[in-house]
């Protein structure tokens, strides 16, 4: 069975760390990577791969940064191709990038059975671009592979009376858990031995960790001023660090607020960091401040005290049973009290999410490959648009 996945950002990497691994153990299989350069950043790209024990992508398309139209139509022109020539069983996509729309189009197009691993999360926020994506993946793949109740709940609210989930659907979807958790797990103790919070002066439980990238914090100047006012004010209580993703420094510089930040008291700029040392900073902070859905996951399972600065997510576990709370406008005052609240260990109670057992990559890989190795898997797994163009 052979399985073309296809990614282009680094939150992609860590999800299919745990798959590439659960399909190893299937000598029937074979698991390739098709990387779009959707983010591309040769040094830190190449560190994640090394650190996260990912083999080097089969095709890489060098794709790179443009307007997101431009981008996806790059992705498809390159993606045709490389499927014509692994003429692959199924094509498997990760997340809500522009990598995952643009892989789900070029299977559905191309008839190829499309798996959708992170399925069903939705924002209710169609000004993010991630929820156009998410709903789209979603209604063109054939399997869908679910991290939490809610995204059983969205599947069957969006899709259509033709495609509620039964044994004669077209669609089939399964709650599997969460594979940022399965490689947050097997990673766990390498990211303990960075001691990466300690490299920066910083003591446990002691510090904030703020990482921001969405459009809606960092692409207007108005919004990035609020995000500097609140960790102002993070400053004033706690040290705090903030790794830079490129997309939040380019801002920075260009509304002329670097400077700002870098003379906040007790706050270092970092530059991006390694899945490792990032995973350290994390486990060992008092409070992350964020707008990363991964980060709301991992704060969760690790029980990390977590304010996204968002007026939705598209995650809500991690509001209901887990770590995390919203901070839909940028306000600091709430942000000195959040602060103190978590370095008192002040906090909601809060537990694992069901299924986040480091068990999702093995029960994905262990359902498909049962499915595929059916003899009748290429009448049963035609794409989900094929059977409904027949009836």
């Amino acid at each position: 069975m052979k399985i073309l996945t296809v990614v282009g950002a680094r939150p992609n990497f860590v999800k299919i760390a745990a798959l590439e691994r659960a399909f190893r153990a299937y000598p029937q299989s074979d698991f390739r990577i098709v990387h779009t350069g959707q983010h591309y950043d040769t040094s830190l790209d190449a560190v994640f791969f090394q650190q996260l024990e990912i083999p080097q992508p089969n095709h890489f398309l060098g794709v790179g940064s443009d307007t997101p139209n431009r981008q996806l139509g790059q992705m498809l022109l390159g993606l045709e191709p490389v499927f014509e020539q692994e003429n692959p069983d199924l094509v498997m996509v990760v997340g809500d990038t522009n990598s995952a729309l643009a892989g789900a189009l070029t299977a559905s197009k191309m008839q190829i059975p499309l798996a959708h691993v992170e399925a069903g999360l939705r924002s209710f926020d169609r000004s993010m671009p991630e929820e156009i994506n998410r709903i789209l993946t979603d209604a063109m793949s054939d399997f869908l592979f679910v991290t939490e109740q809610a995204g059983l709940d969205n599947l069957n609210a969006q899709l259509s009376e033709s495609f509620q989930f039964s044994e004669s659907s077209p669609q089939k979807a399964f709650f599997t858990g969460n594979c940022m958790i399965d490689t947050l797990l097997q990673f766990h103790e390498k990211a303990a031995r960075t001691s990466a919070f300690q490299k920066f002066g910083l003591q446990t439980k002691n510090y904030v960790l703020t990482t921001l990238h969405r459009p809606s914090n960092v692409d207007t100047r108005e919004g990035l001023k609020a995000v500097c006012e609140v960790l102002e004010a993070v400053g004033e209580e706690a040290p705090a660090v903030f790794p830079l993703h490129p997309r939040t420094r380019i801002c920075l510089e260009k509304f002329g607020l670097k400077s700002r930040l870098e003379a906040v008291k007790n706050l270092q700029l970092l530059d991006p960091q390694g899945y490792l040392e990032f995973l350290n900073l994390t486990e060992n902070a008092a409070l992350v401040i964020t707008d990363s859905g991964g980060v709301q996951d991992e704060t969760t399972f690790l029980g990390v005290p977590c304010l996204t600065l968002r007026t939705t997510t598209e995650r809500p576990v991690t509001t209901t049973i887990g770590t995390n709370e919203l901070m839909p406008v940028p306000d600091p005052a709430l942000a000195r009290v959040k602060v103190r609240q978590a370095l008192s260990g002040v906090w909601k109670v809060s537990a694992v999410p069901p299924c986040w057992d480091g068990q999702a990559g093995r029960r994905i890989a262990e359902i498909l490959i049962n499915l595929f190795s059916q003899s009748d898997r290429k009448a049963r797994f035609l794409p989900a648009a094929a059977k409904k163009s027949t009836r």
